[in-house]
């Protein structure tokens, strides 16, 4: 009746491989390296991830715009550090029909490229700042270490937001607002996270600043969720944007870029809520908020069959997404696809509750069922759809909380990173350092400074031991 369970905490890998598979989000047997199809119920997730971050963009005054795909070399190379840090990573098209082009043509690795040049044309006066508008696009890097599906990829998908101010602080500012839009749309999937200010080498290419959020996978390795860079006027000036003040001065404006990566974001959302038995979703997500499954006995069949309808059509007048599960197949195997799917409510009627004017509802974060009265349903069922969003977001934080370990010398933190804990230490700012500590402990990246703590520690560097400038996060990456 079912297919293979892997165990999530012994073999994450193959646990996740198998999830995407079984619950029919993607399939990876395109035949190039990369490049995944996503599948039905992966989009839907992707779409309602677009809509968060797009819906939380627009009421900050962005617009949504759509720039082509492909970039010209010659805008490509302008900015000297941004072409040095994707040159190793961009496809490139060198012909069209069979002939040469007369200019190679990049496929956006992001769009900074793409969008500049425009901006230079739209830009006039004071009086057009800011610039805020974003596009929900695929993008294109070839990544050379190993391919996983959603957690990294050639194409993968996203959301980028590129603004532009007359003053620094309102780039500065435009960070802060970028990772509060972070903050709420991933409260609301339930995620837990770190905020880390990356180090100067470790920066987007082009940017005076880079700040991301980092998910925590159940392999204790995090992923990079989201970003967002002040870029000073490096780009601004590479491209020749430029404004009037109201003094009638030419002045360059300052900018800045946010780039929340919706494939990563789906990819989080399987990997922190995801059990032995599935998905796990909050409302919104899954194919249905609600399956309603009627189990039918002989000489009950219609009474039991009419309720379910009845449950059914209830629960949708109330705006929920509902499926009435009427098919052939037995109950088991029924709630074995639905809690695959991570549908987070499941109605159960069957003959006691036909008679007794009540419904068993199955919630698919705790698998515990309760009975109530069929004319309590619908306040039943908004009661955990707020309350299995908080259960969610309740586990995922207590995880990030108990894998997160301080540590002040060399001794505590290589003893950390060998039960694969995620770690805050005092950190000199040396590059060095950094290699030194990624080659001693198999992988252990300097993430960067609390982003939430700006005090400068005490102790010395947790490596060399000379003055720290900073408290940082160490962590394996994806």
């Amino acid at each position: 009746m079912s297919e293979k369970r892997v165990d999530k905490e012994k073999d994450f890998s193959q646990w996740f491989d198998s999830m995407l598979e079984q619950a029919q989000l993607v399939d990876s047997r395109y035949g190039i390296k990369g490049f995944v199809v996503y599948r039905a119920n992966a989009m839907r997730i992707c779409k309602r991830i677009y809509d968060m971050l797009g819906g939380e963009l627009e009421a900050k005054g962005h617009q949504q715009v759509l720039f082509p795909l492909l970039i010209p070399f010659s805008s490509f190379k302008k900015e000297s550090e941004h072409i040095k840090g994707f040159e190793d990573q961009v496809f490139i098209i060198r012909e069209a029909g069979g002939e040469e082009l007369e200019e190679k043509l990049v496929i956006r690795p992001t769009s900074e490229t793409a969008i500049y040049p425009m901006y230079a044309l739209w830009l006039r006066s004071y009086q057009d700042l800011p610039f805020k508008f974003y596009q929900a696009v695929a993008v294109y890097r070839r990544e050379t270490r190993a391919t996983r599906p959603l957690l990294r990829g050639r194409e993968f998908l996203w959301i980028e937001s590129h603004d532009v101010f007359a003053s620094a602080q309102g780039g500065l500012d435009q960070v802060k607002e970028d990772l509060a839009t972070c903050r709420r749309v991933f409260d609301d999937l339930g995620l837990a996270f770190i905020v880390a200010e990356r180090e100067e080498f470790d920066r987007f290419p082009g940017a005076d600043m880079s700040v991301a959020y980092d998910a925590l996978l159940p392999d204790g390795h995090v992923l990079q969720v989201g970003t967002t860079h002040f870029l000073g006027q490096h780009f601004t000036k590479a491209y020749d944007v430029s404004f009037l003040d109201a003094a009638g001065e030419r002045k360059t404006p300052y900018s800045t870029c946010f780039g929340p990566g919706v494939s990563r974001i789906l990819a989080a959302v399987v990997a922190t809520h995801g059990d032995n038995d599935g998905l796990v979703l909050p409302f919104g997500l899954s194919e249905f908020d609600v399956v309603v499954i009627p189990i039918l006995y002989k000489g009950v069949e219609e009474k039991v069959n009419a309720r379910a309808r009845e449950v059914a059509s209830t629960l949708k007048e109330k705006g929920y997404s509902v499926f009435l599960d009427d098919s052939d197949l037995t109950p088991g195997k029924k709630y074995f696809r639905w809690e695959t799917k991570g549908v987070p409510v499941r109605v159960e009627i069957g003959q006691r509750e036909a008679a007794q004017g009540t419904v068993t509802l199955f919630r698919r974060d705790t698998k515990k069922r309760m009975t109530v009265p069929a004319d309590s349903l619908a306040e039943a069922i908004e009661a955990l759809r707020h309350d299995i969003l908080e259960q969610l977001r309740s586990r995922a934080w207590a995880t990030l909380r108990e894998r997160l370990v301080v540590v002040k010398d060399r001794a505590s933190m290589l003893e950390a990173s060998a039960r694969l804990a995620i770690m805050k230490a005092p950190y000199c700012g040396a590059r060095e350092c950094a290699d030194s500590i990624k080659e001693a402990t198999g992988g252990y990246e300097v993430r960067g400074r609390d982003f939430e703590d700006g005090t400068r520690p005490k102790e010395g560097c947790v490596w060399c031991g000379r003055p720290a400038q900073r408290t940082v996060y160490l962590a394996k990456a994806f």
